[in-house]
């Protein structure tokens, strides 16, 4: 007999993972365009991983974890270099060289990214929903994003970097994705987070010489985003990702944009205008439509085996 109660659980804790990475991502633009002021954007994204990693590490500890498989390896080192390194420091750059509104609309190019590369490499399946959803829900990243931008704060430059960056974010889920079948999220992401320290090194002078003349709200909000965005965000997003498609993954994150329109209404007293409410809205309609399913497909199917009829859930 089918008990989809007890299943009820142990579903719903991917999707809580997943709002807890998209929440804690959101609030990194609000620390990253604070911290930026006085760090630069290899030193701050140095300082973060950092802190990350110090986190990471004494959870590691407390647990008992060992080193990740040899096999789960390849996958830790590119999205380490990838995603920890590389698309945290062209971001840092890219926010200082483009208003907000066009960052979150050329880095929203990402999911779609992840998409195209996960039923290229990894064989995602792209349902109708998931393709739906992601359309409604980068519209209404353009809608923010444009509603959002600010007259003669753009630059070449910055749109490059955010588009490097959006590049960067995609190959590293893309890339963590099959090492997740060999290593607990755990792992992939304190080895990731070390990569990722370690590709940054070079900016360590400047983050000695920097931290030396920040004052101690910058270096508080750096340390938030090693702790809070990348330590605690990173790891549960990996759980999440184990557990369904990099596409379905990637569509949530266009929840990211409606959530920082709403914590700079609440933390700075942003207030909206109705265009960007708008856009915000539709972001997360698109999101729950990627991430809803067809009415059939939980439906239990009867299988007979053997002469005897049993339950079986559609994948």
């Amino acid at each position: 007999m089918n008990k989809p109660a007890a299943t009820t659980p142990h579903r719903l804790l991917p999707v809580a993972a997943a709002v807890v990475a998209v929440v804690l991502w959101a609030s990194a633009f609000v620390s990253i365009r604070s911290a930026g002021d006085f760090y630069s954007p290899g030193a701050l994204a140095l300082g973060r991983l950092l802190s990350g990693a110090a986190v990471l590490g004494l959870l590691c500890v407390v647990r008992r974890e060992g080193l990740p498989p040899r096999s789960a390896w390849r996958g830790i080192a590119l999205s380490g270099v990838l995603w920890f390194g590389f698309y945290m420091v062209v971001l840092n750059w890219g926010e200082q060289q483009v208003d907000a509104g066009t960052a979150a609309l050329v880095v929203n190019v990402g999911p779609l990214l992840i998409a195209l590369l996960g039923a290229r490499l990894l064989g995602d399946p792209m349902p109708p929903r998931l393709l739906a959803g992601m359309a409604v829900s980068f519209a209404g990243a353009v809608t923010v994003g444009l509603s959002m931008a600010g007259g003669g704060g753009s630059s070449v430059l910055g749109v490059v970097l955010c588009l490097l960056a959006a590049v960067a974010y995609a190959a590293g889920v893309v890339s963590q994705k099959p090492a997740l079948a060999r290593a607990s999220a755990l792992q992939v992401t304190t080895y990731g987070c070390l990569v990722g320290a370690v590709a940054c090194l070079p900016f360590a002078g400047q983050l000695v010489r920097q931290a030396a003349d920040a004052p101690l709200s910058a270096t508080l909000n750096m340390v938030y985003l090693g702790v809070f965005p990348t330590a605690l965000a990173f790891t549960t997003w990996a759980y999440a990702l184990a557990r369904t498609t990099a596409s379905r993954m990637g569509a949530t994150t266009y929840a990211v944009p409606a959530l920082v329109v709403l914590m700079s209404w609440l933390a700075l007293g942003e207030v909206p205008g109705p265009v960007t409410l708008a856009g915000g809205v539709v972001c997360l309609a698109g999101v729950a439509v990627s991430r809803s399913r067809a009415a059939r497909a939980d439906a239990p199917r009867a299988v007979t085996t053997a002469g005897e009829p049993r339950s079986e859930q559609v994948p």
